[in-house]
């Protein structure tokens, strides 16, 4: 396992029953894009049992965070959520994801749609300066079951627009969009029904989506599919590593 170094957990949240995220101690040599993920797991009989994990942190951290659910018949996130400061982990020292803006053309403004833990990838993005040198805005929609699961909230809202080195840029670009289906809350209903029916855009007072801007999408595979069609019919095309697009997707969202 010459290519994996063992970390050391930092600290625990437990978010809801169902959501925690942890923190470990980061090996100055790992290097990472912020959007990216990398493996991660523990050892179980004497193998490493390894899973993707999408990087919370920015590139520029000290230490590494995570944001995962508790699968209860889950092969990793089942021992995942017993963790506590000290234990050890085994992280990968390579990342890699399509989630990156270079793998975006330039574009006007920037919509990172995510469901679940699906929004790991975009706590690292939106405290990466280079995003809003590049946009005019930059969306933060967050999709979820009930108003518990909206992990970070107080961080977006609060503590970033306070930083010292990007507070400015977030105050002035960053619109946090939080969504709920399963109970009252300001903001109600699926991101792509919010989407199709344009009221996304009514209610963060910007105009309807067109062929100038930009989506970065991590969730649920039904979000995947379902975005997938609406932005292939406005003649979206998406990105990779050889050919930067329109939108891109991360396919290694962690279910289990």
């Amino acid at each position: 396992m010459s290519h994996f170094d063992e970390e050391r957990v930092l600290s625990v949240h437990h978010w809801t029953e169902t959501l925690f995220s942890f923190k470990t101690t980061r090996n100055p040599s790992f290097r990472f894009q912020n959007g990216q993920f990398t493996m991660i797991g523990i050892e179980c009989s004497g193998r490493p049992l390894l899973r993707a994990y999408s990087l919370v942190s920015a590139n520029y951290d000290e230490d590494l965070e995570f944001l995962s659910i508790k699968f209860p018949d889950g092969p990793l996130t089942s021992r995942l959520q017993h963790l506590k400061e000290g234990d050890p982990i085994i992280v990968s020292g390579k990342a890699t994801g399509t989630l990156v803006l270079d793998n975006l053309l330039p574009g006007r403004h920037l919509y990172l749609l995510g469901t679940g833990t699906g929004l790991a990838p975009f706590m690292s993005i939106i405290r990466d300066p280079d995003t809003y040198d590049r946009f005019e805005h930059v969306v933060l929609v967050h999709g979820c079951r009930q108003t518990s699961e909206l992990a970070y909230g107080e961080r977006i809202t609060a503590v970033l627009p306070t930083d010292e080195f990007i507070g400015e840029s977030i105050r002035e670009k960053l619109i946090y969009y939080p969504t709920v289906t399963r109970e009252p809350f300001r903001n109600r209903g699926r991101v792509t029904d919010l989407i199709a029916s344009n009221k996304l855009f009514e209610d963060i007072g910007l105009p309807r989506m067109d062929a100038s801007d930009r989506f970065m999408i991590c969730g649920n595979p039904e979000l995947l599919r379902d975005m997938r069609v609406i932005l292939e019919a406005e003649g979206y095309a998406e990105g990779n590593h050889c050919e930067p697009g329109s939108y891109v997707v991360e396919k290694a969202f962690v279910e289990k």
